[in-house]
This record gives C-alpha cells, sequence and structure tokens, in this order.
C-alpha cells in the first residue's frame, strides 16, 4: 500500500480504514497466538513436572531421547527372551501334557462328554464348566493359552469334573483320580519354573509401562517445545507485519492525535490499562503499571499510535453497545443518573483520567 497523500481528504479516509482493517486482522491473529501461546506454556509445565530429567538445550534433549530408544531397544529384547522362556515351559508341558493322552486311561477324557448319548440328564447342573483333553490340545495348537498355568489349570479341570460326577467306585473316577496325580505330580516338579518366569514377566510388564509412559510424556513435551518455538517465530512475523504496515500509511496528524488523546479518557479504568500496555509494549521504557502515567501522544511512534487508535475504537464502541443494552434490559425506559454531561476539552494537554493516568497531545 503506497503513502496516503494529506492533499485529499478522501483518499485519507479511505487509506486509514485499510490500515485498520489491516490492523484488525493482525490483531486477531495476535489473539490467537497468544492463547495458543498460553495453551502451550500450560502443557510445558506439566510435562516438566513429569518427566524426571528435564532436557533444558537440545543436546539434553537428544541425550534423553537416546535414552528413551534405549529402552525401547532393552524393552523389545526383553519381550523376545520372555517370549523364548514361555516356549521352552510350553515344551516342556507339552511333553508332560503328551504323557498324560498317551496314558491307557485317558481315552474317557479325550472328547466332550456326550451328555444326550449317556443319558447324563442333570450333568450340566452339577458341572459348571466342562473341559476335555481334545478340547485342550486344539487350543493349545491354536496358540489359544497365554500361558503354562492356563493349560494346566484345563486339564487339572477334566479330571476334577469326572471325579465330582462320578462315584468313587465307578470306573471314570478311579481312572481321573490316578491322571490327576500324575499331572500335579509333574506340574510340581515344572511350578518353581513356572513361577519364576510369571514373577519376572510381571517385573518387565511394570517397567516396560514405566517406559512406555515416559517415552510418552517426553514426545509429548517435545511438541510442546516445538510448538512454542513456532508460535513465537509467528508472533515475531506478526509485529514486523503491523510495523510495515504501519510505516506504509500516513503518519497521523496533529487532529488525529488530538482525537486519539480525548477518545484515551473516555475509556474504563480497564481498557485504559491495556492501552497503557499497548504503549508499553513498543517502549520498554514506559512504565504502565506505575501509580502515575504521563503519556505523550507526541512522542509515540506511529505503529503505537495506530495500534492505540484501533484498540481505542473498539473498545468505545463495546462501551456504547453496553450502555446501549442498560435501558433494553430495564424495560426500555430511559436511565437519569446524577453524574452530569461532561464535554470533551479540546485542549488535551494533560486531561485528568482516573488512577492519576495522565495523557499528552502537545
Amino acid at each position: 500500500m503506497e503513502p496516503m497523500s494529506s492533499s485529499n481528504p478522501n483518499s485519507r479516509s479511505a487509506g486509514a480504514a485499510e490500515v485498520e482493517g489491516f490492523e484488525n486482522s493482525v490483531n486477531e491473529i495476535s489473539a490467537k497466538v497468544n492463547t495458543l501461546e498460553k495453551r502451550v506454556n500450560e502443557v510445558e509445565q506439566y510435562y516438566l513436572r513429569k518427566v524426571s530429567q528435564q532436557p533444558t538445550t537440545s543436546k539434553d534433549r537428544e541425550k534423553h531421547f537416546n535414552t528413551i530408544k534405549k529402552q525401547q531397544q532393552d524393552a523389545a529384547r526383553r519381550e523376545a527372551a520372555a517370549a523364548k522362556r514361555m516356549r521352552d515351559l510350553l515344551n516342556k508341558f507339552t511333553a508332560v501334557f503328551k504323557q498324560i493322552t498317551q496314558h491307557k486311561w485317558s481315552w474317557p477324557f479325550m472328547t466332550p462328554v456326550d451328555v444326550q448319548k449317556l443319558g447324563l440328564h442333570d450333568y450340566h447342573q452339577v458341572i459348571e464348566k466342562p473341559m476335555d483333553l481334545g478340547t485342550v490340545q486344539r487350543k493349545m495348537e491354536a496358540g489359544g493359552y497365554k500361558s503354562v498355568r492356563e493349560i494346566y489349570a484345563d486339564v487339572r479341570l477334566t479330571f476334577k469334573n469326572a471325579i465330582k460326577y462320578n462315584d468313587e467306585e465307578d470306573d471314570v473316577h478311579l481312572m481321573a483320580q490316578t491322571l490327576l496325580e500324575k499331572i500335579e505330580e509333574k506340574w510340581q516338579q515344572l511350578l518353581p519354573k513356572v513361577i519364576e518366569e510369571e514373577k519376572r514377566q510381571a517385573d518387565e510388564e511394570a517397567q516396560a509401562r514405566v517406559d512406555i509412559k515416559q517415552a510418552e510424556e517426553v514426545a509429548y513435551a517435545s511438541m510442546a517445545w516445538d510448538l512454542s518455538s513456532e508460535l513465537f517465530e509467528i508472533d515475531v512475523y506478526l509485529k514486523d507485519l503491523r510495523k510495515v504496515v504501519v510505516q506504509k500509511c500516513r503518519k497521523m496528524s496533529f487532529d488525529d492525535k488530538r482525537r486519539l488523546g480525548t477518545a484515551l479518557t473516555q475509556l474504563s479504568p480497564e481498557d485504559l490499562s491495556k492501552a497503557l500496555d499497548i504503549v508499553a509494549q513498543d517502549n520498554p521504557d514506559f512504565q504502565a503499571t506505575a501509580q502515575e502515567v504521563d503519556l505523550d501522544i507526541d512522542t509515540q511512534s506511529d505503529y503505537t499510535l495506530w495500534r492505540l487508535k484501533v484498540f481505542v475504537k473498539d473498545a468505545l464502541k463495546l462501551k456504547a453497545q453496553a450502555a446501549a443494552q442498560i435501558p433494553e434490559a430495564m424495560g426500555g425506559k430511559k436511565v437519569i443518573t446524577n453524574k452530569r454531561n461532561r464535554e470533551p476539552s479540546d485542549a488535551v494537554a494533560k486531561p485528568a483520567i482516573k488512577r492519576t493516568k495522565k495523557i499528552s497531545a502537545m
């Protein structure tokens, strides 16, 4: 946008409107960026509290990620070793299971009990969970068991069901009792290794959960740090863009400054503080939060003045809208207050502002 000529009022007005439009768009984006920055800061603080070793530099972060990577590799190796040990246990128990199924008395237990054929009408009332060795074998071959203990439990259940349902003098009862004793004898020999493996797996699974959680926390923290850096770069870009826009527009005239000074006196205390914060952003020496503030309009940069102009215009517009809603909320009745109307003075050298804020346009 080319600088506007002061000889054409209409051109100046159009130029100012265009600049204000740019400023509104830039300020909206800046507000969104500020909101995102706050959210990122919250995420960063959360993960900084969570991660035990806080990586503060790129080298620290790289070292931390290498540690996590090594932990993940170690976890993979532990899983592979655990799988091998489990296969060894399964092979040992499979050999025991094969001895049981090849026993001369195993045949009644190789298939599910045919309740209807045998006329066992009360079988399902007595036996809650039927089981047989054939079903166990098929499930083993299909990889349906997670541990050796599960296989042993089903084999034991097969014989316990037979013992429970059949009388002591029945042959099936005796056969089941004999095979149960054999499987429990073999199981007692294998049990110490099973217990050792189960404890080892429990410890490794607990460590794996810790490693996974830590890896996730570091990953999310890294995302937050990277996002924070990107947002900072965007914020700098937007500030530079605002300055470019202001530089391309006309200088603010004396009348514009006078009207801006008058408009500042009409702001609410809260909006006035925000306006002073805008001045402080471009002037680090300006004490916006001091008990007494002396603001000289003429010494401010065009960048600050145009930002103030856009902010004041929006603030007074919202203030007018809020004031217009009061009569409507009271049934359309006119509200009369004891405050007398005060016309803004043309001499705005240093008009009085609430909370001892002072503004000077000369």
